[in-house]
């Protein structure tokens, strides 16, 4: 006999469903359901992590259909209509004998198959029109509840705990990048970090974060994120570089997510190799910029503030400051945005960027992350993940956003 680590409550997933349902009937009227299979959005909506359709009509019972793993699923999710299936010619019958029949138009999550199993799907059900169901579901996702925002709470506490308490103790000028990816992932999984992080966009990844010592914050990056790296490898752009050695009177990001029971939040962390009177004025003046950044964009996590319209202005006031060439990375590495949702996965809704124009709400949680890149030296700023409340945002990754001195 086997217990379930963790059973999500029913109410939790109603809570769910209710919202999903409602964000869906106002995006795609027409659709008479919605259809997930993305583990992640799986997940989300069900208590399991598992391959396979999950079916919710607008009106009636959710249904769970999956590859294999059933009797896992009816330990972790409190779902009662869960079946195995073989091929997706299956799923209307299937839907019909749970009397929760497939609608005529349906909402799919269009970036949770590949384009093969999307057209495969599509031939095994003729008949159906599809809409597209992702900025649906990133909506619901977008706004936590206490349930999760407890986890993530718990999370941010720790995180900062790993990057800003301990890890000075365990880094010191002298070491490679890849031993410095070493010492934090030590430090990190020592407060519970569980590994795993995952990112929303089809075909992202990630491992840990980014580690960058002097001019690797600048190295020509593919990543969706300002601060550049080595990495490992051209084949494992992550991490750090083994021959890549932090220097006396260099300057170390560590970009790098925690991940409780799920749920990430985002942090990066600065040090300066030297004493606090070596570093060099420009890259001070630099990072008191992003900090400043920061507690201006905090302080317009509110709901009712549009995200487009805080990235506008701080575009606008690192230009007026004489800093638009490093904001947000130089050159080509530059990025055109401020910040994003996060949770289950580290890219999420939504984006303080342009074109996004609806509204903050109460409990969206934001990685705040104004960067600058400075030229030969590397990049400074700061990163950290924001709970969307009334009076602002309540940072919950610690409150010390300065460069940290290591060494002598």
């Amino acid at each position: 006999m086997f217990e379930s680590l963790e059973l999500m409550p029913l109410e939790e997933l109603e809570a769910r469903w209710d919202t999903c349902r409602r964000i869906l009937a106002s995006a795609e009227p027409a659709a008479g359901g919605l259809m997930a299979f993305s583990r992640q959005s799986i997940y989300y909506l069900t208590g399991v992590l598992a391959q396979g359709v999950f079916w919710l009509p607008l009106a009636g019972r959710p249904v769970l259909l999956l590859r294999r793993g059933i009797e896992r699923a009816r330990l972790e999710s409190p779902m009662e209509d869960v079946s195995l299936f073989r091929s997706y010619g299956e799923v209307p019958g299937l839907l019909a004998r749970f009397e929760s029949p497939l609608a005529g138009t349906v909402a799919v999550e269009k970036s949770g198959l590949s384009w093969g199993l999307g057209e495969l799907f599509t031939a095994k059900l003729p008949g159906v029109a599809f809409k597209n169901a992702d900025k649906v579901l990133a909506k619901t996702q977008a706004v936590k509840s206490d349930w999760e925002l407890t986890k993530m709470r718990l999370s941010g506490a720790r995180h900062h705990k790993a990057l800003f308490e301990l890890m000075p103790g365990r880094i010191a000028p002298g070491m490679t990048e890849r031993e410095l990816s070493l010492a934090a992932w030590d430090v990190l999984f020592s407060l519970g970090h569980q590994g795993l992080m995952r990112m929303s966009a089809y075909g992202e990844e990630v491992f840990m974060g980014h580690i960058s010592a002097g001019d690797s914050g600048n190295y020509p990056s593919v990543y969706n994120g300002p601060l550049g790296l080595r990495g490992e490898h051209p084949a494992i752009p992550f991490m750090g570089y083994a021959g890549k050695v932090w220097k006396t009177g260099e300057v170390l990001a560590m970009d790098i997510g925690f991940t409780i029971e799920g749920y990430c939040t985002d942090k990066t962390q600065v040090y300066f190799a030297g004493q606090a009177s070596r570093i060099p004025d420009a890259v001070r003046a630099a990072h008191d910029f992003c900090i400043e950044v920061q507690g201006y964009v905090a302080d317009n996590l509110r709901p009712g503030n549009i995200p487009s319209q805080v990235y506008a202005h701080c575009v606008d006031w690192a230009r007026r400051a004489g800093f638009a060439e490093g904001f947000m990375a130089l050159g080509a590495n530059k990025v055109p945005f401020l910040g994003h949702g996060i949770g289950l996965a580290i890219d999420g809704h939504p984006v303080i960027a342009k074109g996004f124009d609806e509204p903050f709400e109460t409990g969206m949680v934001m990685a705040v992350e104004p960067k600058m890149g400075i030229p030969g030296v590397g990049m400074v700023g700061v990163e950290n993940t924001f709970e969307v409340t009334d009076a602002g945002g309540v940072c919950l990754t610690g409150d010390a956003y300065d460069i940290v001195c290591v060494g002598e």
